[in-house]
């Protein structure tokens, strides 16, 4: 692959201009992944930017983005590719009302395929490879992995009625995973590897600040540090970065200056996404230094 980023800090001065901030671990993860050609397998937990980092680098290097979503039953049809059987059914009864006879590799030919992202990315045509996501691929099965293992190695597909599809230059594959399941040592031995940890309160602060430009310094600072504490607690979806943005979003808009208590619970929903996890904030803001004020 030519070089798309000269060096690692290349990269982290190109994402910055798309509000998209790496430390120095990601953005020499990144550059590798790119110029060696490699696919890169991103995890971390849920709400620490793994997808907003491949749609950051294919607006960087202005690429089309190419996303495939796992979820369980995922299947090559979805994935890669699947064939036109409505139009293959419309040629076969054109070929019996004019009497002809038709061959099952008819049938089987360019005109009757359909791409999925992954053979969308390998055929891409344009003078930049697009970034191919894979998004949470812990959320897929176990057999679906092994469906990549080649393209992952050797940037191709096999469809058994044409031959094999090799990219003439390689997509920029990232995939992502939340590790709600653990993925094959095979999977892996083809990824090149990075764990996004969730950014400190002052890190976390730069980027909310990217993207709520409208909100108060004091507010985003006090906002993610709240947020930061609140992870630590024992809760069923710990808020990530884009609810973060989200609740300083809706504070913002409510006209909050500064974080207080009363702001905090009218606009939870924007952070506690159970009501388990709600009932445990409210009940631990005394002890998070916004307790309720006694009447005079």
């Amino acid at each position: 692959m030519s070089a798309v980023f000269s060096d690692p800090d290349d990269v982290q001065q190109r994402l910055d201009e798309v509000d998209y901030l790496v430390d120095e671990g990601l953005s020499t993860a990144l550059f590798l992944a790119v110029t060696l050609g490699q696919p890169l397998l991103l995890e971390g937990e849920p709400g620490v930017g793994k997808t907003a980092a491949a749609k950051a680098v294919a607006a960087a290097i202005k690429t089309p983005l190419i996303r495939l979503q796992c979820y369980e039953g995922l299947t090559v049809n979805e994935a890669l590719y699947e064939w036109n059987y409505q139009r293959q059914l419309l040629t076969i009864r054109l070929a019996e009302s004019h009497h002809d006879q038709i061959r099952d590799a008819d049938l089987f030919t360019e005109e009757f395929l359909q791409e999925r992202p992954i053979l969308r990315a390998i055929r891409y045509e344009g003078s930049v490879a697009p970034v191919l996501l894979i998004d949470e691929i812990d959320r897929a099965d176990d057999e679906f992995e092994a469906l990549l293992f080649e393209f992952l190695g050797e940037g191709a597909v096999t469809i058994p009625e044409l031959g094999t599809y090799t990219a003439a230059r390689r997509p920029i594959v990232i995939l992502t995973s939340n590790r709600s399941r653990e993925l094959h040592d095979a999977l892996r031995r083809r990824c090149l590897y990075h764990w996004i940890d969730f950014p400190s309160p002052e890190r976390a602060a730069q980027i909310v600040r990217r993207s709520v430009a409208a909100a108060r310094d004091p507010l985003i600072a006090s906002t993610t540090q709240f947020i930061g504490r609140v992870r630590q607690f024992d809760l069923d979806k710990a808020p990530g970065m884009a609810e973060a943005i989200d609740w300083v979003s809706a504070l913002s808009v409510l006209g909050a200056t500064e974080l207080v208590r009363p702001d905090i619970i009218r606009t939870l929903g924007a952070i506690a996404k159970t009501p388990d996890d709600r009932d445990t904030i409210i009940a631990s803001l005394d002890e998070l230094g916004f307790a309720a004020s006694i009447p005079g």
